[in-house]
């Protein structure tokens, strides 16, 4: 299939499917998302960003499960993603809400790179920074949300992530029942289903609220 059926057959997933995830999406919003898909597929056969997926897939398992965080997220809202990656969730976010403001944090430098890519050619240019280090070696931004949804060795680093971010951040966290076991040690989290999916949720965990986390710096 070439890039412009599969840009095709990406917009008419999102259209047919968008109602399910309690989105809706202008002609604009549309176009800039096929733009980022073409852009992510290009440069998926060398960095090997995500799992190979058909327009379909990508436009349901990807597009539209990023922007549930939407619901989530006021206006104006400061977001920090730790392991963009592919640039999911936050970009597809930010092609629909330019008014985020996000801080992008990916540890490696070659996806590091496309993340500045994919932000030119959906013209964003302002209110976001890349930063290509660890969470871990990378001062706290100031934010009120942190999300992650493609961390390497998640579960493990779901101590340093909660003693790293702001006092008073909430975390919006993409996962299965393997972080619910996690975040059921620290108490006081909710969790949305995501659409079409039996077990993929997005936590929602307010750090104020919860209980047996350490006050030390990781």
């Amino acid at each position: 299939m070439s890039t412009t059926a599969q840009s095709k057959t990406f917009v008419e997933a999102l259209e047919l499917n968008m109602s399910d995830y309690g989105v809706q999406l202008g002609a604009e919003a549309l176009a800039r998302l096929a733009q980022y898909y073409a852009l992510l597929i290009r440069w998926n056969q060398r960095l090997h960003l995500l799992a190979p997926a058909s327009p379909q897939e990508f436009a349901t398992r990807h597009i539209l499960e990023s922007l549930v965080l939407l619901d989530h997220l006021p206006q104006p809202a400061r977001v920090a993603d730790i392991g963009s990656g592919a640039g999911l969730p936050l970009i597809p976010c930010l092609i629909v809400r330019p008014d985020l403001n996000a801080t992008l944090i990916e540890s490696s430098q070659k996806k590091a790179v496309f993340l500045r890519e994919a932000l030119n050619h959906a013209g964003i240019s302002s209110g976001v920074t890349i930063i290509a280090k660890p969470f871990e070696e990378t001062p706290t931004p100031n934010v009120d949300f942190v999300t992650s949804r493609a961390l390497d060795q998640f579960i493990s680093k779901i101590p340093n992530l909660i003693n790293w971010s702001p006092p008073t951040a909430t975390f919006l966290l993409f996962g299965g029942e393997s972080l619910r076991d996690v975040l059921r040690a620290y108490a006081g989290y909710s969790e949305f289903l995501i659409p079409n999916s039996d077990k993929r949720f997005l936590f929602i965990v307010k750090k104020d609220n919860m209980v047996n986390y350490s006050t030390e710096d990781p």
